[in-house]
């Protein structure tokens, strides 16, 4: 039987010829001995279950610090790529330009060549035209296609 402090207080013994009897006395020592050891290991129950919350504690704030200390270099390294991207993408884009640049001066390069090589070409042809038209009567026909082919292609 489990004995309160209450209990215990308020327990009356039975007295003998020479004060408490003896056997309800160790009967009543007995239950208390009981409760104070149930108490007794409670307590120490208790006692073990705060170190290991203090156990845990301290391992949940290590492992809190570790996150955060990851957190920290896990958004350090997501600014760094984001700067490095953000270079490598001015870059990309530089070269681009540059490339752009150099394309449209060789197309302007190779229309101004392609317009000299033509106006070479339709002087050649308008010198081939005075020479048959200067060539005369003999083969009127055949320099009257020519001609008319060679206007053809200087138009």
């Amino acid at each position: 039987m489990a004995l309160t402090p209450v209990e215990i207080r308020h327990l009356r013994l039975d007295r003998g010829f020479r004060g408490y009897r003896r056997a309800s006395v160790d009967l009543i020592l007995e239950d208390v001995a009981a409760s104070f050891e149930d108490v007794w290991r409670h307590c120490a129950d208790l006692a073990d279950r705060v170190e290991q919350l203090e156990a845990d504690l301290i391992r949940h704030k290590e492992l809190e610090g570790l996150l955060r200390t990851t957190l920290v270099s896990a958004e350090s390294a997501a600014q760094q790529l984001r700067e490095q991207a953000r270079r490598e993408a001015e870059t990309v884009v530089a070269e681009a330009h540059a490339e752009a640049r150099a394309v449209a001066r060789r197309a302007r390069a190779e229309k101004e060549r392609l317009e000299t090589e033509l106006r070479r070409i339709r002087s050649l042809l308008r010198a081939a035209l005075e020479s048959l038209e200067e060539a005369g009567e003999d083969g009127r026909e055949t320099v009257g296609e020519a001609t008319g082919e060679i206007r053809r292609l200087i138009s």
